[in-house]
């Protein structure tokens, strides 16, 4: 289960969801009703693209304070985050399945997947991320 405003998933395939200005065509991510550029209100779902490049990235060594980190600080292990620039429209910030360093450079392909949400994962909770590589679209 994922919060069907950021992304669906069907066939395996994870599909993110942001909006285009009816007006500007400025592109979001996540979606709202009025756009960051022109001001104005009207703006359209729009399917983001599935592949795009490393735009930053760094590795997260220790836990987050909480909220919203809710695990043990035992239990953690560091985690890549990124952002990726999709479509060549925008850039979205997620959580990266490698936090290897040697496995990610800046302007490598990227592909959004879906992700068990860190501490809900009994939950049947989901969320995005991005791994390394072209993937299937």
């Amino acid at each position: 289960m994922i919060d069907e405003r950021l992304a669906t998933i069907a066939d395996g395939e994870i599909q993110l969801w942001g909006s285009r200005c009816d007006h500007c065509g400025t592109v979001t991510f996540p979606q709202q009703s009025s756009c960051p550029r022109c001001t104005r209100d009207g703006s359209e779902r729009h399917a983001l693209a599935r592949t795009g490049t490393l735009w930053s990235w760094t590795i997260q060594g220790f836990p987050p304070k909480s909220p919203p980190y809710g695990g043990s600080s035992d239990a953690f292990e560091p985690y890549g985050v990124g952002y990726v620039a999709l479509g060549g429209e925008v850039r979205v910030e997620g959580i990266l399945t490698t936090a290897d360093p040697e496995q990610l450079a800046i302007g490598m392909p990227m592909h959004a997947v879906a992700l068990p949400a860190a501490g809900h994962e009994q939950d049947g909770l989901m969320t995005f991320g991005f791994a390394p590589g072209a993937g299937s679209t």
